[in-house]
């Protein structure tokens, strides 16, 4: 038996070793994740303090971007502090909770994106009886079994990798420690294990894109039959911010998750992985702000009523 050292600690090789890169993309990353931040805790703040925005779409969006807020601090002060002072070391606890953390409320956007796509079928098809299909009680259940379900993913997806054994190198090659890239260091058969990684994030992926597309067929088949030029509009601008926070994260996602390891290029994932770990939370708090006018009269009010409290005193 050959004699070997089990892993203790993992070495984040990040986007670039070149140094020329290093303060311009802190400066860029810093700037992503402070928009990511301010966007997302900031409609979530607007959605509490006005109670025009008290209906299950804005509660759902809320519920989005406190998903995007925490997902994306799992993994971009880290990637941060690597390149400021060269901190790429993680433990290997440490590179376990990123893991768990990071699946759990990525798993928890897949899932509130088709509880989204639900309540925009309800509202566009069913408009009548929308009040009585979206109680409190029938979002409180979505929202609280995505994350339950979510955190029951996450420690089958951290279990499963962290089962193996790390006995050679400790490189990761990714900037944070994504399932796929520490299960590539593994000195132990991972064939069944990636398997799993595959049916199981297939099966998330799958299952709520299935609900997404099957609710917008049934939306747009109601907007082909509207005649009023008004409801057509309102029923495509209702729909049009989710569409699009949609299509970002699924083919990003897909990409990453549902192809064969053998077909991986670890720097087209690391590219695929910026975009739905860093660019994908600072997207949605804007393309929901821009493109929704409740949200905008919101802001406008708080602002509205900001200046008013210091104009006072």
């Amino acid at each position: 038996m050959e004699n070997n050292t089990e892993v203790t600690e993992f070495i984040l090789l990040g986007l670039t070793n070149v140094p020329e890169l290093q303060v311009p993309l802190f400066i860029m990353f810093t700037f992503i994740y402070l928009i990511s931040v301010v966007g997302n805790l900031g409609i979530i703040i607007l959605i509490l303090v006005d109670f025009r925005l008290h209906t299950p779409m804005y509660f759902f969006l809320s519920n989005l971007s406190l998903v995007d807020f925490c997902y994306s601090t799992a993994v971009t002060p880290k990637v941060m502090a690597g390149f400021l002072v060269g901190d790429k070391v993680i433990s290997y606890d440490a590179c376990a909770a990123q893991m768990f953390f990071f699946v759990a409320f990525a798993t928890g956007e897949n899932f509130l994106l088709a509880s989204m796509a639900y309540d925009r079928y309800a509202a566009v098809c069913n408009p009548l009886h929308y009040t009585t299909t979206m109680t409190t009680g029938v979002c409180a259940c979505l929202a609280i079994g995505s994350y339950v379900y979510s955190f029951l993913n996450a420690s089958v997806h951290t279990t499963n990798a962290f089962s193996l054994s790390f006995c050679k190198s400790n490189l990761v090659h990714h900037f944070f420690c994504d399932v796929p890239a520490v299960m590539a260091l593994s000195c132990s058969d991972r064939h069944i294990n990636e398997q799993i990684l595959v049916s199981v994030a297939g099966f998330n992926i799958l299952s709520a894109l299935l609900v997404i597309l099957i609710s917008y067929l049934f939306i747009f088949v109601t907007i082909l039959k509207m005649h009023s030029s008004s409801g057509y509009q309102k029923a495509l601008s209702t729909c049009a911010s989710h569409l699009t926070a949609v299509s970002i994260f699924y083919g990003t996602v897909i990409f990453m998750y549902l192809q064969p390891s053998s077909s991986h290029s670890m720097d087209t994932d690391k590219i695929a992985s910026v975009f739905y770990t860093m660019v994908i939370p600072m997207l949605n708090p804007l393309v929901y702000s821009l493109r929704n006018k409740e949200v905008k009269y919101a802001f406008k009010k708080v602002v509205e009523k900001a200046k008013l409290s210091l104009d006072f005193t």
